[in-house]
């Protein structure tokens, strides 16, 4: 069972409220708690080792994917804590890969040979649905940037219909990229502006490179989250040596 803890100590360990603790509890991030014959919680050791679990995978995953993993933990589905962690590791990794081909491109991204003014259709340009799915963005949002000043789509003559040429896509995923990583709209603009003329990719360099660190950051703490979660599932029992 475990040494015996007082609800406040937990909490104090944690650096979080007695109601908190008592939360995690109901919602299953921590293990379930046994009652005294007059009806108080017998928190244990247990609980302060799931604590330090969730906090460290909520740390690298977001408190959704930590509580995901340590309610399927709880609940015994140790394969569905698995590919719920190993589903967060596969986003990191998308992200690092699409940050690889931004910087690949970043070169001859914006040149007038293959950004003209006014791209059109007769040019091959791409319909809005194919940009978007390319992007991995609703067409919505594509539309969103564009009413930011952030996206110049042309439009056919006859339908009106946005056409994008292959730079404006490649624009397009400049901005999803960014917009993950939390930049603001005031901030991208001036980036897609230096890239249109360009005369300053330097500037678009450190900001995709500050984009390098924030992945890197995020990878090992990430790493660390699963550390915890190991260590935990090990004092359960639930590993495999």
């Amino acid at each position: 069972m475990g040494d015996r803890l007082r609800v406040v100590d937990l909490a104090r360990a944690a650096g979080v409220s007695t109601q908190q603790v008592r939360n995690y509890v109901e919602t299953g991030l921590l293990p379930p708690v046994e009652r005294t014959d007059s009806g108080y919680r017998v928190f244990t050791d247990v609980h302060a080792d799931a604590l330090t679990a969730a906090r460290a995978l909520a740390a690298g995953h977001g408190w959704p994917t930590a509580g995901a993993i340590m309610r399927a933990v709880h609940g015994g589905d140790l394969e569905t804590a698995l590919a719920v962690l190993d589903a967060s590791h596969a986003e990191l990794h998308r992200e690092r890969g699409e940050l690889a081909e931004v910087l690949a491109v970043l070169d001859t991204l914006i040149t007038p040979e293959n950004m003209p003014e006014s791209p059109s259709a007769d040019r091959g340009g791409l319909r809005i649905g194919e940009v978007a799915e390319a992007v991995g963005v609703r067409t919505p949002v594509l539309r969103l940037w564009e009413a930011r000043g952030l996206l110049r789509p042309a439009r056919e003559k006859s339908t009106g219909y946005r056409t994008y040429s292959a730079s404006e896509a490649r624009l397009a995923r400049i901005v999803a990229l960014l917009r993950r990583g939390d930049h603001p709209f005031a901030a991208i603009g001036p980036v897609l502006a230096e890239l249109r003329t360009g005369k300053n990719p330097d500037r678009v360099r450190a900001v995709l490179a500050g984009r390098e660190r924030e992945l890197h950051r995020r990878s090992l703490t990430r790493l660390r989250g699963s550390a915890a979660l190991d260590a935990y599932l090990e004092r359960l029992g639930k590993t495999a040596r």
